[in-house]
């Protein structure tokens, strides 16, 4: 019995290259395929659209019931200002693999948290497919917050880095 080409094997580095070309040539956005296990996620990056999210509001722990009435004539505390949230920059990553900050294990990182960074400047790596897959900048800005840990694995779409445009 003989099996159809590309059939009953895991993807190679050349079939990868072959979807990634195809990708591009045509008008396709986004391109998934699964086999064997594996499963592979082509995403077109769109043009020069910029991602602008808000950062996830603070989560608070709950307020025991005894504290949660504030005394007769004490006023209560004013809350704080509002983070300026709307104009960060969320990068997310492409794939799914593991995350790491630094080319090499103790190296240092790419980038820290208050840095300046420049478009196409490399943020991180991600390791996927035994590929490492540098993730760059997608403005000029300041990195606000390094939202993955180093060496954890992310999905496609997870946060990364929170960056604000300058």
């Amino acid at each position: 019995m003989t099996r159809a080409p590309g059939k009953g094997r895991p993807m190679d580095l050349k079939e990868l290259r072959a979807l990634l070309k195809l990708v591009e040539a045509s008008d396709v956005e986004e391109l998934e395929i699964e086999r064997q296990g594996q499963r592979v996620r082509i995403r077109r990056r769109g043009g020069n659209a910029i991602p602008i999210v808000a950062a996830p509001a603070p989560v608070s722990p709950p307020v025991p019931p005894a504290l949660q009435a504030a005394p007769a004539g004490v006023a209560a505390a004013p809350a704080p200002p509002p983070a300026r949230a709307e104009n960060l920059v969320t990068i997310e990553s492409p794939m799914v693999g593991t995350f790491y900050r630094a080319p090499a294990p103790g190296a240092e990182s790419y980038v820290k948290e208050g840095q300046v960074v420049e478009k196409g400047s490399v943020l991180c790596i991600i390791e996927a497919m035994k590929l490492m897959n540098e993730i760059e900048a997608e403005v000029k800005g300041r990195v606000v917050s390094v939202l993955v840990e180093n060496a954890q694995p992310v999905e496609y779409g997870q946060p990364l880095f929170l960056v604000e445009p300058l």
